[in-house]
């Protein structure tokens, strides 16, 4: 039988998961591997946001009607 082909994920689907994850199972040192790495996602989250504000500043006052 064949194995399925890449299993596609809806967005946020991941998110949602690792939310849900027992976290009793994990030692101290996994830990704080997972809140780096969860820290590190906030960052990367911060740093579009930032990035799509800037391009939607630009794009507004490129289109935006000249006041007068």
């Amino acid at each position: 039988m064949d194995e399925p082909a890449d299993v596609r994920f809806g967005r946020g689907q991941r998110l949602a998961e690792a939310m849900r994850e027992d976290l009793d199972l994990y030692a101290v040192e996994e830990l704080k591997e997972r809140r780096e790495v969860l820290q590190a996602e906030i960052a990367r989250v911060e740093a579009q946001i930032v990035r799509k504000q800037s391009g939607r500043a630009a794009a507004d006052a490129l289109f935006s009607k000249p006041a007068g």
